[in-house]
């Protein structure tokens, strides 16, 4: 019996060790997987969305080594009414406001500053747009017509077999995807767990077979689409997408900050919501697309590709939001309105024909709560109209 207890003691105590040498050698993992599990608590969600380069792997971009673009300054609007509130409610932590290229409003809530880099999520979309639209005026890629499997042979025989560069651009690949992420064991939540534990998303990406139609026949909103085109970009050009956006994009900006780009564990940036700015650097971006891809004199973005990107061409339903090339338009926009959006509460807001731009940053927990989004784009057109 004293011999029993004494192996059995030996055991315990041998799990124990083995737990603690794999806590300790899986540690970055198991603390990753815990900051995706608790990443919208209510409790930590604004400063976790200001510190992803402290709970996720990350890749250091540089700003470059030209001047800070300038944004002057000018006096303060008038906030319409229930501005207050709507900054209260929708759970607003930046918003800056330009108007002909000024600044007209700035302001930070829930204890941010105006030097917290925050998570852009599907905001990222816009930005990769951007940088496939460069590329292709390069000549870097042939046409948006070409199969997605011409520049990622890997994807041959899985879900996206079929679908052309334009089909991912506008979301019609008809990839079968679960985007929902109140949904534990959905896809998008199954992919922060990628993420979370240093898991490739290329190899997550070729292990979807199933579509739900042909494509470019149906508009869904599936965020691996846009995995797709940052894994076109670097089959194309055999160069990180940090690397690239880095030279065709940041640089010739002259943004504040360096940015960076969360990534999983290959060093793959996740393009399609893990792009890290200051917000008045989102802004940046918005007015260059304002101004049709110039900025300080500089031809950026093709004019051709901020025309077509930012205009309705997806296969959306009738009377719903209206899609282009990994950018937003409202159902009822007037021309030259459109807008980048991630969830909680980010947006790039752009009205051409008033001349303004409206960057918002936020931690909405309620942000898929039905016309939230639709909201928040009403206030955008009274802030606005304001001026």
């Amino acid at each position: 019996m004293r011999s029993l207890l004494k192996w059995t003691l030996r055991g315990l105590a041998m799990l124990v060790l083995a737990a603690a040498v794999l806590g300790f050698w899986k540690r970055e993992e198991i603390t990753r997987l815990l900051a995706v599990n608790s990443l919208f608590a209510e409790e930590k969600i604004v400063g976790n969305f200001s510190a992803m380069d402290r709970l996720f792997l990350t890749e250091p971009m540089s700003r470059g080594d030209g001047p800070v673009s300038p944004l002057p300054r000018g006096a303060d609007i008038t906030p319409p009414a229930g501005m207050d509130d709507w900054i209260d409610e929708r759970a607003i932590t930046a918003l800056v406001v330009l108007k002909d290229g000024v600044i007209r409003h700035e302001s930070y809530h829930l204890d941010t500053t105006a030097t917290d880099r925050r998570i852009s999520w599907s905001v990222a979309k816009s930005y990769l747009s951007a940088l496939m639209g460069i590329l292709l005026e390069e000549g870097t890629v042939d046409s948006l017509d070409d199969p997605v499997t011409k520049y990622v042979p890997s994807l041959e025989g899985t879900a996206y077999h079929g679908a052309s560069i334009l089909n991912v651009l506008q979301m019609a690949s008809g990839v079968t995807f679960n985007e929902d992420y109140l949904d534990f064991n959905s896809d998008i939540n199954r992919m922060g767990r990628v993420l979370a534990l240093g898991q490739s998303m290329d190899d997550f990406t070729t292990g979807l077979t199933e579509t739900f139609t042909e494509p470019g026949q149906q508009w869904q909103y599936v965020s691996i689409d846009t995995h797709v085109i940052g894994m076109i970009i670097r089959g194309a050009t055999g160069r990180s997408i940090p690397d690239l956006m880095q030279e065709k994009l940041i640089a010739p900006m002259g943004l504040e900050a360096d940015p960076l780009y969360v990534t999983d564990g290959f060093g793959t940036a996740f393009v399609l919501g893990g792009l890290n700015l200051l917000t008045r650097d989102y802004a940046r971006f918005g007015q260059m697309f304002l101004q049709m891809g110039e900025w300080n004199g500089r031809q950026i973005v093709p004019i051709d590709w901020v025309a077509a990107s930012t205009e309705p061409s997806a296969p959306t339903a009738p009377g719903a939001e209206q899609y282009g090339l990994q950018w937003w338009m409202a159902p009822d926009a007037p021309e030259g309105e459109f807008y980048a959006r991630g969830i909680y509460g980010q947006y790039i807001y752009v009205n051409r024909a008033l001349n303004v731009v409206i960057t918002a940053n936020g931690a909405d927990r309620g942000f898929r709560t039905p016309g939230a989004n639709m909201q928040n784009i009403a206030m955008f057109r009274r802030i606005a109209d304001a001026m």
